[in-house]
């Protein structure tokens, strides 16, 4: 859809934060031309790129007028409405991942029918619209009960636990004043949150990375280990081929995050993001190919790259802003203290529990790596002086 003759492609990322800016940072290796549209100067990957429109990520006009400069589009967030999706490519535009693909990612309620569909292992769960849909629900899987938005969740925002029918009411009355269709699913029985992230090309090529264990506290990722220590092979193994086959079935061009549970049975898929995704992040450091780097190579239709990893072990711990916005001062005993460690920032401001970076190290032993990462975050961000 570019207007220019150029000897490298040109990628346009909708949407300017901390995924635009790693992205961006890969781009540069592969040579590659790498535009963001960014809704604010001050967006993350609006402070690095050298090539940023400003306006707005989720609008027609400006998204329309973006894509027409590009060879190909993508993104770092779901939240592009389908009606935008559907008019870029009509005009032509070549979004990777494609319009039809991404609304399983965009609507809960459309991934879990697809996921039924296909047969993979699921929560039981049902569209409602009344407090009494969720009471019958919760009649055949015993309360409490997971309700969630269909559209526009993210890093626990759009999920409510509820153990009782007052409770379910307090949601369905904001989702319905707000207009938010819900579903409900069954609060699955599981012993840890895992994720695995797979890369696919348009002609279909694949590359998965090892299963990962997620930490989740308060519906936010706060630690990924890689790989998930204590995971047995045949477990692992089906884990990443449910990931190819949903990749291929939903026609996924570039990197798919698939959420899991793991339980007594084997793996539950939780949700769906088609993009680089947090749980991916220790790949920079951690893997032959980062996630990043894996995205580009996708929808550029580039040979993939090797996703093998780099050290027998990979610690990714959040860093989460806290009461004390002066950062970057803390770096020298962070750095001192233990040289392998690895951190980086999205050049947020800082707000307390906002994701505003994170830190990675590599070696042998997960435990002594998650209290090393742990140590560097928490010093960062101001705990412990």
């Amino acid at each position: 859809m570019s207007e220019r003759n150029r000897t490298v492609p040109r990628v346009g990322m909708v949407g300017g934060g901390q995924l635009s800016r790693m992205t961006h940072q890969a781009g540069i290796a592969l040579g590659v031309d790498f535009a963001v549209l960014a809704a604010h100067p001050a967006d993350s990957a609006a402070l690095v790129c050298g090539d940023v429109t400003l306006g707005n990520d989720r609008g027609l006009d400006d998204v329309l007028a973006f894509a027409k400069a590009q060879d190909v589009v993508t993104f770092d967030h779901e939240h592009v409405p389908e009606p935008v999706l559907r008019a870029v490519e009509e005009a032509g535009g070549l979004l990777r991942p494609g319009r039809d693909a991404l609304r399983f990612a965009q609507d809960k309620l459309r991934m879990r029918t697809r996921m039924s569909e296909l047969g993979a292992p699921s929560p039981a769960w049902r569209a409602v619209t009344t407090t009494e849909h969720v009471a019958a629900f919760a009649e055949g899987t015993g309360w409490p009960v997971v309700l969630k938005a269909a559209r526009g969740g993210y890093d626990g925002k759009g999920v409510w636990v509820v153990a009782t029918q007052a409770e379910a009411q307090e949601v369905v009355a904001r989702a319905a004043a707000e207009e938010v269709p819900l579903l409900v699913e069954e609060k699955v029985d599981f012993h840890r949150e895992l994720a695995v992230q797979v890369a696919r090309s348009p002609h279909g090529q694949v590359a998965v990375y090892p299963v990962v264990e997620t930490v989740q506290r308060g519906g936010i990722c706060h630690e990924v280990i890689a790989p998930a220590p204590g995971l047995d092979d045949e477990k692992a193994t089906r884990a990443q081929e449910l990931a190819i086959e949903i990749a291929h079935a939903l026609d996924v061009t570039g990197v798919l995050a698939v959420e899991l549970f793991e339980t007594a049975d084997g793996v539950v898929v939780n949700e769906l993001a088609m993009r680089p995704h947090n749980s991916g992040h220790w790949s920079i450091e951690g893997a032959r190919t980062s996630q990043f780097e894996q995205h580009l190579r996708a929808v550029l239709n580039l040979p993939l790259g090797s996703p093998r990893t780099n050290a027998p072990c990979t610690v990714m711990a959040n860093l989460l802003g806290g009461e004390d916005p002066e950062v970057y001062r803390r770096y020298l005993h962070v750095m001192a203290k233990d040289p392998e460690v690895k951190v980086h920032f999205y050049g947020k401001d800082v707000r307390p529990g906002r994701k505003i970076g994170h830190v990675t190290v590599m070696g042998d032993d997960h435990q002594d790596l998650l209290e090393r990462a742990r140590d560097a975050a928490d010093y960062l961000r101001g705990d412990g002086q």
